[in-house]
């Protein structure tokens, strides 16, 4: 659409980070990602793509052909985040990880194509690796290519997605745009939503099955939205446990972990938080591609005795109901895993549209706001709540207030 902002999107994976800006209202030009099932996912759930027109490996493209390879001499945002397994303080807590000085690259993107503004995400360990060295030399080489930068730790269950997963959220706005306080952001959630918020009109399946129909209606404005217009349910399969993993785990209540199973079905081996079913009431933890495991980290489903499945893993990323995965089971749940949480990206996407390209949220946005911040609220509550509380009043990021 004519005078949309428009976007690169780097390292962008299944593309989390980018179904969030788009529903915000910015316009992709070009994307890049090395891993191809993730570049495929990306590709299949956009028209008029296809894997052939995203770039692979970053490092392959030279400083000199990034603006005939988008199309584009610039675009108003770049976004994305390299790998962060680099950045973890138990792989690479001297920053020895040859994945950490991506980066670079990164940064040789935003030189070429001169954007006003960029957003670079990843793990918050980012800001102790190596001493804090490899953040210093990121915001060193955004400040030297003339931009003011400002970083800080977002929790995405304050943002209207079902899960506590924090992230580091780099911005860097060029010298001659009024300074926005992004560290003080906040989607001031009205019904912070839990698990069974977000999963729990999903049909029963039991270890190793499938379900492709629904069987129940929404039931929250969650629920409501990440379903949308979708008749055919899609990556809703369980793993296959064997009888005495079924037996260990049925004995775990809901939100409980692996004290309540009996002495002599104790696992031999595993964390203390493996073995241990999310709380239905609470937002999830951090959603891992080991989601399907009881041995991961908390990650059973709350009442049927089995791992997550992908599309659960899915909702409490918020990634909606008709975004197709493609690859085998261990690729969709890495490529679920490691995404950025769309609700997420959509909020700091209508942040940036407002406070710092000073553009005017129309009422769609601020409607769309205010359904990110009232996932938890039934359908009910939720249909009402237009007119007892008012868009102009609740429908709004509070750094405008």
């Amino acid at each position: 659409m004519a005078g949309e902002l428009s976007y690169v999107d780097l390292f962008a994976g299944a593309g989390g980070l980018s179904v969030g800006l788009e529903r915000a209202g910015f316009e992709l030009v070009h994307a890049v990602e090395v891993d191809e099932d993730a570049r495929q996912t990306f590709t299949d759930n956009r028209d008029g793509l296809a894997a052939t027109d995203l770039s692979g490996d970053i490092r392959e493209v030279a400083l000199a052909e990034i603006p005939e390879v988008v199309g584009r001499d610039r675009v108003d945002l770049v976004v994305g985040g390299p790998p962060c397994q680099g950045f973890s303080e138990v792989v690479s807590p001297d920053g020895s990880d040859e994945r950490n000085h991506l980066f670079e690259n990164f940064v040789d993107w935003v030189a070429a194509l001169d954007p006003t503004a960029v957003l670079f995400e990843n793990v918050r360990g980012m800001q102790k690796t190596a001493g804090g060295e490899f953040l210093e030399a990121v915001t060193a080489s955004f400040d030297r290519l003339g931009y003011d930068v400002t970083h800080r730790v977002v929790e995405a269950s304050e943002f209207g997605v079902p899960q506590h997963r924090r992230r580091l959220l780099v911005l860097a706005s060029k010298s001659d745009v009024a300074e926005s306080p992004f560290d003080e952001f906040d989607l001031d959630t009205i019904s912070e939503p839990g698990v069974a918020d977000a999963i729990g009109d999903l049909p029963r399946v039991a270890p190793g099955e499938e379900a492709t129909q629904y069987t129940a209606q929404p039931e929250t404005a969650l629920q409501a939205d990440l379903r949308g217009d979708t008749t055919k349910l899609s990556a809703h399969v369980a793993a296959n446990h064997s009888d005495d993993m079924v037996e260990m785990i049925s004995h775990i209540p809901d939100g409980g972990d692996r004290t309540a199973i009996p002495a002599e079905l104790q696992p031999s081996s595993g964390y203390h938080n493996s073995y241990s079913r999310l709380d239905s009431t609470a937002p999830a933890v951090a959603i891992t591609s080991n989601m399907s495991k009881p041995s991961s980290a908390r990650c059973i489903h709350p009442f049927e005795d089995r791992g997550l499945t992908p599309r659960e893993g899915a909702r409490l990323q918020t990634f909606p109901d008709d975004y197709r995965f493609s690859g085998g089971l261990v690729s969709v749940r890495r490529q679920i895993g490691n995404a950025v949480p769309p609700y997420l990206a959509e909020a700091v996407g209508y942040y940036l549209r407002r406070d710092v390209f000073g553009e005017t949220l129309s009422r769609g946005d601020r409607e769309r706001v205010h359904r990110l911040r009232s996932g938890g609220r039934s359908l009910s509550e939720f249909e009402s709540s237009a007119t007892t509380d008012g868009f102009a009043k609740q429908a709004t990021l509070d750094s405008a207030d």
